[in-house]
């Protein structure tokens, strides 16, 4: 292929450019593929910045820094897949600025020629396409700029003066440019930095409340701004109309506008996606009605699939001096030669390339809107545009017993309480499934995005993202089959919201934490005994109930997934409980929360406190022993405490002495008399220890079954009556094995005392090692010398 591109092309230079252009591609795309392959290795040294070298370096090494630069960082991997399916007409659009860079040597006159050429054929091809005759094109990289430049036009039409006097015309007759509600965000303060225009020379729009798609310019109170502006002394100056609005992709009524701006003299201006459709056989009345404005601005550099292409603004104005003052036109080839990667890339497609992309993108986005009409729990926002290519859906859920109209797009007459968490709660699960579908399906190109009435929604725009990540018919049922995979988890785990909140509430010991941004059953936090609950700062004592309270959750291996992290509105910890993929006990769910996490706090205390008990225990036995060998002494008189006459007075009047001491029982905490340790030769079982928290209920499982699920009522196997049968079998059972374990306790052959039904199961694995430190009691003597 490179053979015979240099026999066509006789230019060597343009034949060593397209050589070299193909090689440098291909050696990144190379590059970036073994990269993927080799898991890793990251080229470390290319990152770290050098001094200059003075020799220079080859092509080769310069590409290879480029290359490391790009794909150093591994973890990026969405934004890989941009330079694999940018094909080769994107190559033919990267040509066109090392081309530029060419061209702009020649000499002046065959640089005039060839630019006027590229600029003229470029400006009539865009003008046919997308129906708009007899118009001038402004080329511009920076998408909102031509719509600057068309408002400095503006302002030169109506201001004759301007040039002369500047803003001292602006001061006595302030302009006022007219924004819809529905702008993208940004819009009108880029305009007013651009012209140095206060913020009150830009009127906001509302759309509309009562008739017509609430994402529509309200005509009406447009026309009374108008008329407000005109009676203060204000000019009207120019309108800003969408054709396909940024976030829902809606058609503002343009026919209407246009005759409302003739009327008062105001300059028309469309941008939107909708207006690729221009180029197809079949386009809507609304959409058609753009041809007729004064200007618009076009991006077909995402409707074409086609990198590094300037945004396009076309215009209608016979002054050539007013487009020259205001930057639409220049002399500068730089300027005109701005056009030439777009100029290459429309030829290589062609009128029928062009048309079947865009007639491609259309045909997706009506593709899903019709599939999605047959999904249940799925509301479309842009029904009644069948034309748009923009398909803006949410997941909703019906109240029982309300409007469900009132629940897919809530209203301020509506109850505040119960629409209010409705709303919060499928935001956060619109933002789950657009998360989830963006990882399933990632050539799908969704965006998720919140609207300030509708809420939390998903956006389909392939005009935008289907020619560069190459979205196919069978991508787009595939997205209806993962949308409709996930509904019952949706659906399920919306409506246990409701009785969560109402279990953990009616739970002592359990706090209902109200996350908007969790998409899970809920969040709970346990309150301990030391909780300071007015304070937002971070609990160290409860992170660590909680840490071992996450552990227990995930060792019981259910199917709700646990997470832990700060309080939405404080630092406290909580734990965040998933998505509800089935029926699940919601208070045999919370019953374990409460259970364990009282389990491990009292287990932590009993940890804490054993040191500084035993010290007390031991001080107080030390006290007692003090007593009994005052009272010793009291009792044997002193004359047997002396050395040689105590033992004479003891052979021949012997005393009596008992063995006294104590014993320090850990898990009662108190001491008692070793007495019965030598009068029956066996240690007495002490205090009974306290009971482990359990829960109130005992829930019988069937093999297999993982908890929290809840039983099948009606059901052949499991009856209410077996259920019942069957549990007092096993009370019987544990009796009579009661009744055995106590005869065998009695028998002479045990030498040591049976443990009492409690104390054969201690609550937790702290209290079993206590109870191991009572069976070797802890004995504190009286010395053998005060004896």
């Amino acid at each position: 292929m490179d053979a015979s591109l240099e026999k066509k092309i006789a230019d060597p230079t343009l034949a060593e450019m397209g050589k070299n252009l193909k090689e440098a591609m291909k050696m990144l795309e190379d590059s970036q593929r073994r990269t993927e392959e080799e898991n890793g290795k990251k080229p470390l040294s290319g990152d770290i910045p050098g001094p200059l070298q003075g020799s220079g370096q080859d092509m080769v090494s310069i590409l290879q820094l480029v290359q490391n630069l790009m794909h150093g960082d591994e973890d990026e991997e969405p934004q890989s897949t941009r330079i694999q399916n940018i094909g080769e007409q994107g190559h033919i659009s990267l040509l066109g600025h090392s081309l530029g860079a060419y061209i702009s040597t020649l000499d002046k006159e065959k640089l005039r020629k060839l630019t006027t050429r590229i600029l003229s054929d470029t400006t009539l091809w865009l003008c046919r396409i997308f129906r708009y005759e007899n118009g001038c094109a402004y080329f511009h990289e920076e998408e909102r700029e031509g719509l600057a430049k068309i408002c400095r036009l503006a302002i030169h039409s109506r201001y004759e003066d301007f040039v002369v006097d500047g803003f001292n015309v602006l001061y006595n007759r302030k302009p006022v440019i007219y924004l819809s509600a529905a702008a993208r965000p940004g819009l009108g303060q880029y305009l007013c930095n651009q012209l140095g225009l206060p913020f009150p020379c830009l009127c906001r729009v509302p759309c509309n409340t009562v008739f017509g798609s609430q994402h529509q310019m309200d005509v009406a109170f447009l026309e009374k701004l108008i008329k407000d502006d005109i009676e203060r002394g204000k000019l009207p100056l120019l309108l800003v109309a969408n054709a396909g609005t940024a976030a829902v992709g809606h058609t503002d009524k343009i026919g209407r506008l246009k005759e409302l701006c003739e009327q008062y003299g105001i300059w028309l201006h469309v941008e939107g996606v909708n207006l690729a459709t221009l180029a197809l056989g079949y386009v809507s009345s609304s959409v058609l009605a753009a041809t007729k404005c004064d200007s618009m601005t076009l991006t077909p550099g995402p409707w074409l699939g086609l990198p590094a292409v300037p945004a396009v603004t076309l215009y209608k104005h016979d002054d050539p001096a007013l487009t020259l003052v205001s930057g639409l036109t220049s002399n500068k080839p730089a300027d005109k030669l701005r056009a030439l990667p777009l100029w290459l890339s429309l030829q290589y497609l062609g009128l029928d390339g062009i048309v079947e992309r865009i007639k491609h993108a259309c045909q997706l986005s009506q593709r899903l809107q019709e599939s999605l009409k047959k999904v249940n729990h799925i509301k479309i926002l842009v029904e009644d545009e069948l034309s748009s290519p923009v398909v803006v859906f949410r997941f909703f859920q019906e109240l029982p017993g309300s409007d469900p109209g009132l629940n897919a797009i809530p209203t301020p007459s509506a109850a505040p309480s119960a629409v209010g968490r409705e709303r919060h709660s499928c935001d956060a699960l619109n933002r789950w499934l657009g998360e989830q579908l963006k990882q399933l399906v990632p050539v799908s190109g969704l965006t998720v995005m919140d609207l300030e009435v509708e809420g939390t929604c998903v956006r389909f725009s392939p005009l935008m993202t289907a020619a560069v990540l190459g979205t196919r018919g069978e991508d787009v049922d595939q997205l209806v089959a993962c949308i409709q995979s996930k509904l019952p988890v949706l659906t399920c785990t919306l409506q246990l919201r409701e009785e969560f909140k109402q279990e953990v509430e009616a739970t002592a010991g359990l706090l209902y934490v109200d996350d908007p941004n969790w998409p899970g059953i809920g969040v709970v936090r346990y309150e301990h005994a030391n909780d300071d609950k007015s304070s937002l700062k971070l609990d160290p004592e409860g992170e660590k109930i909680h840490a071992g309270l996450l552990k227990k959750l995930n060792e019981l291996e259910s199917d709700l997934t646990f997470k832990m992290g700060p309080e939405y509105k404080s630092m406290k910890s909580c734990i965040y409980i998933g998505m509800a993929s089935d029926d699940i006990d919601v208070s045999e769910l919370v019953e374990t929360i409460a259970v364990t996490a009282r389990e491990i706090e009292e287990n932590s205390r009993l940890l804490e406190n054993m040191t500084e008990v035993v010290r007390k225990g031991i001080q107080e036995a030390q006290v007692q022993l003090q007593k009994a060998n005052e009272e010793r002494l009291l009792e044997e008189g002193v004359l047997r405490q002396i050395p040689v006459v105590g033992s004479v007075l003891n052979w021949f009047s012997p005393v009596q002495a008992s063995q006294k001491g104590r014993t320090f029982n850990l898990t009662a905490g108190s001491l008692e008399s070793t007495e019965h340790t030598y009068v029956y030769k066996v240690q007495g079982s002490g205090v009974t220890p306290p009971q482990t928290p359990t829960g109130t209920r005992v829930k019988q499982r069937l093999p297999g079954q993982k908890p929290f699920k809840r039983s099948l009522r009606g059901s052949d196997a499991i009856s209410e009556t077996s259920s019942v049968s069957h549990i007092e079998d096993l009370e019987k059972v544990e009796q009579l094995s009661g009744g055995q374990e106590a005869s065998e306790a009695n028998s002479p052959e045990r030498h040591r005392a049976a443990p009492t039904p409690l104390e054969a199961e201690p609550p937790g694995a702290l209290q079993d090692e206590a109870q191991g430190l009572q069976d070797d009691h802890l004995q504190v003597e009286e010395p053998e010398s005060l004896r």
